[in-house]
């Protein structure tokens, strides 16, 4: 399994000099998580931006190191607000692996219960071998891309 990061929510931090909430470029909050685990899983920086940010170069740089590596399952630590996005583009691409899209709503910074939760369902997911596809894993559920969307004024997401 590959843990790609490509920032989002998950991975903001409290900027003290500008009262700011940014992306950092490292792996922190990943690593912080992974490290109370007891096993060892690959994870890459690839983007660190905040989804929004996010364009057809991002994705296709996230893809084409998919594309290369020899794994069959992946996570992608992306940003709440296009993650859909990704995930469609990704679905287009390809349809012999797992791709598990996950983030979280707060900032780990903030509240490491539901980034931790976020990425331990994605983890525990691909642990069970599971079809190939492209899922979306937040507020403790999991499913194909296209049957999981973000209910903003709730401030969830939930299964349609």
């Amino acid at each position: 399994m590959l843990i790609l990061n490509s920032g989002g929510t998950f991975n903001k931090r409290y900027n003290k000099i500008n009262g700011n909430l940014e992306v950092p470029y490292d792996n922190n909050a990943i690593s912080e998580i992974l490290h109370s685990t007891s096993m060892e899983y690959s994870l890459a920086g690839v983007v660190y931006k905040d989804s929004l940010e996010m364009d057809f170069n991002d994705r296709k740089m996230l893809a084409d190191i998919i594309r290369e590596s020899n794994e069959k399952y992946f996570i992608l630590v992306h940003g709440t607000d296009t993650m859909h996005l990704t995930a469609e583009f990704f679905d287009e691409l390809f349809d012999d692996i797992v791709i598990v899209i996950t983030g979280a709503m707060k900032p780990f910074e903030i509240d490491k219960v539901e980034a931790s939760l976020n990425l331990g369902v994605a983890i525990g997911f691909t642990q069970a071998n599971p079809l190939n596809g492209t899922y979306i894993c937040m507020s403790g559920l999991i499913e194909n891309y296209k049957m999981i969307e973000k209910n903003r004024s709730q401030g969830k997401f939930e299964i349609v």
